[in-house]
């Protein structure tokens, strides 16, 4: 009945079988999409669609990142195959962020910028958040602190200290996402930084580090500000060496 019903059926069956032999490493990025676009287009070719989307988009990432308003700009996609596209990001994003759990432990910069990443794939606003930790570095909570547009969220400061205070937090851990994919602090990212360590360390509150995410980089405030003060002592004690 479907391949009477629908022409492209044989091919699809085909594709499908494909994947469920080989896994997706079998299938170039637009195969990938043209399999996920079945289930929201029924009877027309996804091929053709699937190239459409690549073109636009860029990548899949690209693809996958865009809103339901930018995918339905496409021709062929309408609203069922946007929605589609979204929900299985947002589903694969749920599913690696489920794994975090309060006690796992964060004791370093690359722990800490791993956390935070998954929370950070796929968006296109800023987000600023706060994980609250205790004596041996294990995760208390978690809190959004602000969502604003691609360039800037500004957030505010009683919430970054009523968490730590409610979560009875000895450590704090600051993050936030440049979606414009550079992992450079701004003049505002370090007084923010610093304003907030002076604000929590007056409640006996220690900030480890403020991380900055950029698609697949990172930076740490924290490491940045210990190796400026390297290079600054090592010109200071050249600058007496030259002198004597």
């Amino acid at each position: 009945m479907e391949k009477k019903d629908n022409p492209h059926a044989g091919h699809r069956q085909r594709k499908k079988e494909q994947f469920l032999r080989y896994g997706l490493d079998a299938f170039a990025p637009h195969e990938a999409l043209e399999l996920l676009l079945y289930y929201a287009i029924p009877r027309m070719d996804t091929n053709g669609i699937a190239h459409a989307l690549l073109t636009r988009f860029g990548s899949l990432d690209g693809v996958f990142k865009a809103s339901v308003p930018e995918l339905m700009q496409v021709e062929g996609v309408g609203q069922s195959a946007a929605l589609l596209i979204r929900l299985t990001a947002q589903i694969y994003k749920r599913s690696q962020t489920e794994r975090d759990r309060p006690g796992q432990a964060i004791r370093n910069e690359a722990e800490a910028a791993a956390f935070f990443k998954k929370y950070f794939w796929n968006e296109r606003n800023e987000i600023v958040l706060e994980v609250c930790l205790d004596g041996k570095c294990r995760v208390l909570a978690w809190h959004k602190l602000s969502e604003g547009g691609a360039n800037n969220s500004a957030f505010n400061l009683r919430d970054t200290l009523r968490h730590a205070l409610e979560d009875n937090a000895v450590f704090v851990l600051l993050a936030h996402n440049h979606p414009s994919g550079v992992a450079l602090p701004s003049a505002e990212d370090i007084q923010t930084t610093e304003t907030v360590r002076y604000a929590l360390s007056a409640m006996g509150v220690h900030l480890l580090d403020h991380i900055i995410v950029a698609e697949d980089d990172y930076i740490s405030l924290a490491a940045a500000k210990e190796q400026k003060r390297k290079e600054q002592e090592q010109q200071q004690r050249q600058q007496e060496t030259e002198a004597l």
